[in-house]
């Protein structure tokens, strides 16, 4: 498993936790030969990269992020300092963005948001194929 908690992920990315979320993969052997795990992989790496984008730019930066598989699911963790719970955004045709959360919960097999004082944490479960 991978964790980290603030203060240690200051400077964390969307692709530094897509780096981690590939080697969980690649730690469980995930073989990329087939149709099918590349577009887990694929699937697994943008609910990452909207979760964690969704965290910096709306939720006031990153306070924890977690990757493991556990019981045939990718399981990926991440908190942020805001306790606004994540909601469906109108789009506006003229910006980019606002597909995030929606995406998010199209792509994996479960999502759930924790509320906490100081802050929130997304979990997204998404099956391995």
């Amino acid at each position: 498993m991978t964790s980290h908690t603030a203060p240690e992920i200051q400077d964390m990315a969307c692709h530094d936790a897509r780096a981690e979320v590939r080697a969980v993969l690649e730690s469980v052997c995930l073989p990329l030969s087939s149709l099918q795990a590349r577009r887990f992989r694929e699937d697994a790496l943008l609910v990452t990269s909207e979760l964690t984008s969704n965290a910096i730019l709306h939720g006031g930066g990153l306070s924890l992020f977690s990757a493991c598989v556990e019981d045939g699911f990718l399981v990926v963790r991440v908190g942020d300092r805001s306790t606004a719970a994540p909601h469906l955004v109108r789009q506006n045709p003229g910006l980019p963005g606002g597909f995030g959360w929606m995406i998010a919960q199209r792509l994996a097999s479960h999502v759930s948001v924790d509320v906490q004082p100081e802050g929130k944490t997304v979990t997204a479960v998404l099956a391995l194929p």
